[in-house]
């Protein structure tokens, strides 16, 4: 079954370079004429080279991730200090650290914190890639004070699976000469939406089991009434969130009450905020008895995929295991652990999983005492 599935996502994934070619081609007005490069970022600014970068830096919540998906980053000249302090829960760092380490900083870094362009200045870079531009003018003013051509990029919405994610890894591959790169990534990336929907796309609506995911982060870890309406990996298995039925997409907190009418059949814990749930557990026990999933055993930890922005191999290997945990069969031939160390490999060139593990823990049930 495992070579069956390899090879249907090869076949996949040829297609989808193809398509992503063609699409890359007639979707864009980004031009390389000799050594002079021009291209339009995520907020339709027009940014001009008149030479390849080649010192780059990338400021802004997972600026730096997008670049390690595609660029080299032996031409990064400086780094935030965020992503100097801590690897736990961040493959690019994992991936990267030895290199990251020896950086110059260039500003802290963080959700909330400023661009310094005078830090900026200090590693003399060819190009600055940011997010966090809201619109035009947030990109135009870090430009005006540096003199450094900036380009913003984006995730998208949903950080997974999104279109702006993939002309944010265009526009990294456009300017720094990494075409071929961004091309076989996104293609990966889309070759990994293909095949969850076909294994779950035919399922009955009636037949399905009903889930939750709880214990998400939200500027620290959260206990179970943190959860998400339209949670990307129950969206790419076509899941039936309990959730959605509140009409809203995006992070939220829920009165606990409303979790035990629902009742889901299937709860899936973050291991973000999975020591606060055990203290809940311990504290308010009658509370968690009371749900189905909890007494049946039928609760299972996921690893955490948002820390400053989307790691898209972890959210890809919880899709998975999601999968495997709400369609065994359907799902028979996967090892999530596998899918990570497959999807790492081909983002970031290196395996993961086991530090993730390390860090977190494994897929698997969750130990309830």
């Amino acid at each position: 079954m495992k070579r069956i599935r390899l090879v249907s996502i090869v076949l996949v994934i040829v297609m989808v370079i193809s398509m992503t070619a063609c699409s890359t081609t007639a979707s864009t007005d980004n031009e390389t004429t000799g050594d002079g490069i021009t291209v339009t970022d995520v907020t339709g600014r027009t940014v001009e080279f008149e030479n390849m970068p080649e010192k780059v830096v990338a400021v802004g919540v997972g600026a730096l991730r997008l670049f390690t998906y595609v660029g080299d980053v032996k031409n990064l000249v400086g780094i935030e200090a965020i992503d100097q302090k801590s690897s736990v829960g961040k493959p690019y760092v994992i991936a990267n650290e030895e290199v990251f380490s020896q950086l110059p900083v260039i500003g802290e870094g963080g959700p909330n914190a400023a661009v310094d362009p005078e830090q900026i200045l200090s590693v003399e870079p060819n190009v600055i890639f940011m997010t966090g531009a809201t619109d035009a003018s947030i990109a135009d003013e870090l430009q005006s004070k540096t003199g450094i051509p900036v380009v913003a990029l984006s995730s998208g919405s949903t950080g997974l699976f999104d279109e702006t994610l993939y002309q944010s890894l265009e526009l990294i591959g456009q300017v720094t000469g990494n075409s071929g790169k961004s091309d076989e990534v996104i293609a990966s990336i889309k070759a990994y939406q293909v095949d969850l929907n076909q294994r779950t796309e035919g399922i009955e609506e009636a037949t399905k089991l009903s889930s939750y995911v709880g214990a998400l982060g939200s500027k620290g870890p959260q206990g179970i009434e943190s959860t998400r309406g339209q949670y990307p990996p129950f969206v790419a298995v076509n899941a039936v969130n309990v959730v959605d039925e509140t009409g809203t997409a995006g992070s939220m907190m829920i009165d606990k009450e409303q979790l035990l009418e629902w009742n889901p059949d299937r709860i899936f814990i973050d291991y973000d905020g999975i020591a606060k749930v055990n203290e809940d557990m311990a504290a308010n026990p009658e509370y968690y008895d009371a749900l189905d999933a909890f007494k049946n055993g039928e609760v299972y930890n996921i690893l955490p995929y948002i820390l400053y922005g989307t790691n898209i191999e972890v959210a890809i290997a919880d899709a998975y295991y999601i999968g495997k945990v709400l369609y065994p069969e359907q799902f028979s031939d996967i090892e999530p652990d596998q899918i990570m160390d497959e999807v790492s490999e081909k983002l970031l060139g290196a395996a993961i999983y086991e530090q993730m593990t390390t860090d977190y823990g494994t897929f698997g049930k969750m130990a309830l005492e």
